[in-house]
């Protein structure tokens, strides 16, 4: 009796293995049938969701992103997914074959391996939006990405902002991939320590001018502020790295493969 057991088992998972590799053999073997977008184009609006100023400013930010970092992030919006050839699928599918068909991001750059490239998908009629990451982004950023859905994205889709979602989703992505600050996270405790600063400058100017007019010393003082703050701001300018060692010239497509994890929303 063990030893039939034992063949039951072993046939049971050999018919579970086979029909999973058939599965995937099957998915693998679908076509997504989306025009890709040109190499900075970036954007493939075909549910009509994107207001002409939206894809103005996320041209924009994306050419930025792409030179400044070899990050590309591409925009697709679609009525369905049935309607694509991606009948049946769940949207994180979707956005894994389409991602790994048009090899979004460069898989490396001068020998290193990059592989950062961004899917923002948005299907209108299924409700459903994702962003899907490139495999060389591991599973870091999974909490931004749910982060930028949650907060960003799907609440404007709710009140029917479409193009304020993706744009705004868009803003959050760039600042994703730059390393800075989300727009709704707690301001850090210096912003508020240099609001306060500037009231205490502004006052003691006062005083100051009404004191001893312009022989005081609160010239003296501005002048230090604007010294300091244009050094921070020449420092931030020119800290900003590139891909490609002096500003990336590439396009979006280079082999790049998902894998890096992401975030899925509904509406």
């Amino acid at each position: 009796m063990p030893i039939i057991r034992s063949c039951r088992t072993f046939a049971l998972c050999l018919l579970i293995g086979v029909l999973a590799l058939s599965f995937a053999s099957t998915v693998a073997a679908i076509q997504i049938d989306i025009e890709k977008p040109g190499d900075r184009e970036f954007i493939r609006d075909t549910a009509d969701m994107i207001s002409p100023e939206g894809k103005e400013q996320i041209l924009d930010i994306c050419d930025k992103l792409l030179s400044e970092k070899a990050t590309p992030i591409i925009v697709i919006t679609i009525d369905s997914m049935a309607n694509h050839g991606g009948e049946g699928l769940r949207i994180e599918t979707f956005a894994t074959l389409l991602f790994d068909q048009w090899g979004i991001g460069q898989a490396e750059i001068n020998g290193q391996e990059w592989n950062t490239g961004i899917l923002l998908l948005v299907s209108k009629n299924d409700r459903k939006a994702r962003i899907e990451l490139g495999g060389g982004w591991g599973r870091r950023e999974d909490a931004l990405c749910r982060q930028i859905m949650d907060e960003q994205i799907i609440p404007r889709f709710k009140q029917g902002q479409f193009s304020e979602g993706i744009v705004a989703g868009v803003e959050s992505l760039d600042k994703m991939a730059r390393k800075l600050e989300l727009p709704t996270q707690p301001r850090p405790w210096w912003h508020y320590a240099i609001g306060v600063g500037f009231v205490a400058l502004a006052i003691f100017t006062g005083v100051s001018l009404y004191r001893r007019g312009s022989s005081g010393w609160a010239w003296a003082l501005w002048a230090l502020v604007f010294t300091v703050l244009g050094v921070i701001l020449y420092q931030l300018a020119t800290s900003r790295g590139s891909g490609g060692g002096g500003g990336f010239s590439g396009g979006s497509f280079g082999g790049g493969s998902s894998g890096g994890g992401g975030a899925t929303g509904s509406w």
